[in-house]
């Protein structure tokens, strides 16, 4: 398996189905306009033995969070501007490959990416609005937490960075 960026020629976005009407629009309709646009960046997961088939995808992009909605243990040391983050706006498997752990795969990707954006730009954390309960618990499982203003959106500290 392997995570690419999004190549609409490439891989088969008409054949993701993942059971969420709203991320398989997303894939479809939307994904190649923002990262043309520069808003997103949609990254999907493929079997190297079919390339073209969408496991599941993830999306990113530039965000902030304000230094309020940050738990008060974690506004320690920080300044009282915005805070710099990566919104992972969407995290999706196909419907025929879930409870594979390609979620968790994705998941560790996108944390792999900003922290490597980390060094490179200043982010301190990765953002998520989760869909629905089930997705929150999810998250809260790998260390996300409750931003203050809105119990859906969740993130994950990124740590501080290697000098």
């Amino acid at each position: 398996m392997v995570v690419e960026q999004l190549r609409p020629r490439r891989h088969d976005r008409d054949g993701f189905a993942c059971s969420e009407p709203s991320l398989d629009t997303y894939l479809r309709q939307q994904a190649a306009q923002h990262h043309r646009a520069g808003i997103s960046t949609t990254h999907v997961l493929v079997a190297g033995s079919d390339p073209a088939r969408i496991l599941g995808y993830c999306s990113l992009s530039a965000a902030q969070l304000l230094l309020t909605e940050l738990q008060e243990a974690d506004r320690k040391h920080l300044p009282s501007y915005p805070v710099p983050a990566i919104r992972m706006g969407r995290l999706a498997v196909s419907a025929s490959e879930q409870g594979k752990g390609y979620g968790d795969y994705l998941l560790a990707h996108a944390v792999a990416r900003c922290l490597g954006l980390r060094d490179q730009l200043g982010v301190n954390v990765l953002l998520v609005d989760a869909l629905h309960e089930k997705a929150a618990r999810f998250y809260r499982a790998y260390g996300f937490r409750e931003a203050t203003a809105n119990s859906q959106t969740l993130y994950l500290p990124l740590g501080v960075a290697e000098r």
